[in-house]
This record gives C-alpha cells, sequence and structure tokens, in this order.
C-alpha cells in the first residue's frame, strides 16, 4: 500500500525497456531499484566518488505482480525493512503513475563498506539519521 512508503520517485519507462514479448523487461526493475536507492542516498548526503564508506549490495530481489511496457512511468516508493549496524535493507515498491496497484515490489541489501579494505563498517551517524526516516514499522 502506497501508505508503507515514506519516500518517492517518478521512473519513466524507456522505449528500450521494452523485451520482445511488449513489457519491460524483469531486469531493468533492478536497474530502477538501484537508481531510486541511489538517487536517495546521495540527496541524504552519501558521497559515491570520495566518502570513506560505500555501499555494496549483497542481496536482491524482486517479485513481479502485472506488466508494465513503455511508455508508462512508474511511481516507486521506497522504505528502509531493516536498519542494522553496517547493513540495510531498502524495499520499492512499484505503482503505475498515479494508480494504488502495485506491479512489482523488490529490496536491496547494502552492506556499508570501508572504500579501500571493503571490509564492513557502521553506517556513517548522518546517512543512519536520514535512514531512519525511512523505517516503517
Amino acid at each position: 500500500m502506497r501508505e508503507h512508503y515514506p519516500h518517492w520517485q517518478r521512473v519513466p519507462t524507456r522505449w528500450g525497456d521494452n523485451d520482445v514479448y511488449g513489457h519491460v523487461n524483469n531486469v531493468v526493475h533492478y536497474a530502477f531499484m538501484d537508481t531510486v536507492i541511489n538517487t536517495w542516498l546521495i540527496g541524504a548526503g552519501l558521497d559515491i566518488h570520495g566518502g570513506p564508506a560505500i555501499g555494496l549490495c549483497v542481496e536482491s530481489h524482486c517479485s513481479y505482480r502485472a506488466a508494465v511496457a513503455f511508455p508508462d512511468a512508474l511511481d516507486a516508493g521506497l522504505r528502509v525493512g531493516k536498519l542494522g549496524g553496517s547493513s540495510v535493507r531498502y524495499e520499492v515498491g512499484f505503482y503505475r503513475e498515479g494508480a494504488d496497484e502495485l506491479v512489482a515490489q523488490g529490496h536491496f541489501v547494502h552492506v556499508f563498506t570501508d572504500r579501500g579494505t571493503r571490509r564492513p563498517v557502521p553506517i556513517p551517524d548522518g546517512l543512519r539519521a536520514a535512514m531512519t526516516g525511512l523505517v516503517v514499522p
């Protein structure tokens, strides 16, 4: 349900997203999730180019409920399902623009690591504070 997602971003489909079967190919949903999550992270202050900590995807999943096709636009809702010490599970729900039907739902798990060593580190304080605003009980 839309009210379970505190952050929203519009994601337009592109002509090349459709596959031979006439719908947005499954792999594109993963790219959409990655884009929504990273757009939010950059807006929340993560320095993707030079910051000491980076988020690496260690798990992803998507369930599909209805087909979408270009030129559909999707409303992507973002929430945090679990906030750990060095990891976070983002959950994304996709809805047709302005509609209440959930067309796909997925998650990404990021582990924050030191940029150089790739060893886990605590989620940076400012980012953690921003993430708590996305936690939905």
